[in-house]
């Protein structure tokens, strides 16, 4: 066999298993929901279809998503480089914690930090004075805050373990400190920037606990109008033609992010996060003050809903985390919940811990294939194409997700309605593009020729990955299972529509609190939404601790 074939035979191998899992997991319950809004009596009914897009509120909806989301992506882009400077390449006390408080916002219950940014903007909240409730400022503000932390772990990964060599050069050859940036930094964190910038603006584009919460009706993406298409008005050819129109724009724009890296990407010489970062300077000050009020606005929101759990009536107490041992519902409520808060917190570490799991299996296969770099183009397009297929789970609504699950996996050989499995197949699924662009780029980073060296030395292929992959893999893997397992503690979208009542996770039970009357229930989903913040925060910041290093975490 040809070294060009090997290296195709690699690829297939490697991409087999995912392929399979993305298969049956994601194109099976997808095209099942897709199906059944094309052909409702079995038959296709195109203008049906037709119909729907030429809708006046569509295209609005269509605009909205648009122009809202690309705001939010810049601005998330303008604050998170200059913080992931200051967090990845300056080295002070509480840096890591720092970190972790950064990661917090994008691990919570979307519906949540919906709530916690109406009550910070409502007209008796702290900023009701700049009346930005139910306005477009208020839904954008909402994703810069949910999506910092993608910008900020990405490229401050990657920052963090750039060479300073050669900016100090570029620095002794007389460059200014703005040359230094535009000539040498900016270049070697392209291909960081665009992977952050791509996922943020997906995620924005099908962001939906915020939008439900903060725009209602009259400011609705594509995604919250599948939900109402489905849920409230029945229309599931409408919500169906809708899913398609977004599957496809996602996939062009997953495919123009993805050529962007590729032209972008190229081997950087690493070093130690030890070398590669400094002690703070006078000069710094401008981006550390920066810094400083990015992180008050993060602040912001999660200090309100801190607050607002220690409210009790019109004292201040831990009255309302006391009740998560109980089930709720105040007096001449009712019982609210099935089970206490407590042993939904607990469902949801094993759903996670199981989630984490598979989403890692299959990230690092999937990483290790689209990685490769071929020689021939057809190699490189089949490389390119398979990158793309495994972020489309990101740019479809996990509503939608959840909901085919249920609709296509009903019957033998297949039938998992009742499985418990079905919670962390479709966390997992959530969770597998973000590991895979964690890895992506600090494979795609590697030298190859340290990789051909040791193999000209005679080292066989598992020395050679344990030698020289390893070293430098090892951090952004333990940092990708933390992640992961983070996001799986958070994820609402699709599980809402799996787990059982009698066995919910807590973004669940707080989504059930809230849709509760009674300043019990609201209370308790506020402490329960501060219990899961800190655990998340825990979670990352031992992370944070034992992962030494800096690389490629997302």
């Amino acid at each position: 066999m040809s070294r060009r074939a090997g290296a195709g035979a690699g690829v297939v191998a490697l991409a087999a298993l995912p392929l399979a899992f993305l298969a049956v997991f994601f194109v099976l319950p997808v095209a099942g929901i897709v199906g059944r809004g094309f052909a409702p009596d079995g038959h296709l009914d195109v203008a049906g279809v037709l119909e729907v897009l030429g809708r006046p509120r569509v295209h609005r909806v269509l605009w909205f998503t648009v122009w809202s989301a690309a705001l939010a992506t810049v601005v998330t882009v303008l604050l998170g480089v200059p913080v992931a400077f200051v967090l990845y390449r300056l080295r002070f006390p509480g840096r890591g914690l720092l970190r972790a408080f950064v990661l917090m916002p994008f691990v919570m219950p979307t519906v949540v930090v919906g709530v916690a940014f109406r009550t910070l903007l409502a007209s008796s909240g702290p900023l009701g004075g700049l009346e930005l409730d139910g306005t477009p400022a208020a839904i954008i503000a909402a994703m810069v805050f949910f999506n910092l932390a993608v910008v900020v772990r990405t490229v401050g990964s990657l920052w963090a373990g750039l060479d300073r060599r050669r900016e100090e050069a570029a620095a002794a050859l007389g460059a200014s400190p703005l040359q230094v940036l535009r000539t040498v930094t900016l270049p070697a964190l392209l291909p960081g920037i665009v992977s952050a910038a791509s996922v943020v603006f997906l995620f924005c584009a099908t962001a939906f606990g915020v939008v439900l919460t903060l725009g209602g009706l009259r400011y609705a993406t594509v995604e919250t109008e599948i939900y109402l298409l489905t849920t409230q008005l029945l229309d599931l050819q409408g919500a169906a033609a809708l899913s398609v129109l977004q599957l496809v724009v996602v996939s062009v724009l997953l495919y123009g992010a993805q050529r962007t890296r590729s032209t972008r990407e190229h081997a950087l010489e690493r070093t130690g996060e030890r070398d590669a970062t400094r002690r703070p300077r006078r000069r710094d000050l401008p981006v550390v003050a920066l810094t400083t009020l990015t992180l008050g606005f993060v602040a912001a929101p999660l200090l309100t809903l801190l607050l607002r759990s220690l409210r009790v009536g019109d004292t201040w107490g831990l009255g309302h985390y006391r009740d998560l041992a109980g089930t709720g519902g105040g007096a001449g409520q009712g019982t609210a919940l099935l089970v206490p808060a407590s042993t939904a917190l607990a469902s949801s570490w094993r759903v996670a811990v199981d989630a984490t799991l598979l989403a890692m299996l299959l990230g690092v296969l999937v990483s290790l294939a689209v990685s490769r770099r071929p020689r021939a183009r057809s190699g490189r397009r089949a490389v390119a194409l398979l990158d793309s297929v495994f972020m489309l789970p990101l740019g479809v609504s996990a509503v939608t997700l959840g909901f085919g699950f249920l609709v296509t996996l009903d019957r033998p050989p297949l039938d998992l309605r009742s499985s418990a499995v079905l919670v962390p197949i479709a966390q997992a699924m959530v969770a597998l593009p973000l590991v895979v662009r964690t890895l992506v780029p600090v494979l795609g980073s590697l030298e190859p020729r340290q990789r051909q060296a040791a193999a000209s030395l005679g080292a066989s292929p598992l020395r050679v990955a344990l030698s020289v992959d390893l070293p430098v893999l090892w951090r952004p893997l333990l940092a990708a299972t933390g992640f992961a397992f983070a996001v799986s503690l958070g994820e609402f979208g699709a599980t809402s529509f799996l787990a059982r009542p009698e066995n919910p996770t807590l973004p669940v039970l707080i989504y059930q609190l809230v849709s509760r009357p009674g300043d019990q229930n609201f209370g308790m989903a506020l402490a329960a939404s501060v219990v899961l913040g800190l655990v998340t925060v825990a979670v990352m910041a031992a992370v944070e601790r034992f992962r030494l290093g800096s690389v490629g975490t997302f």
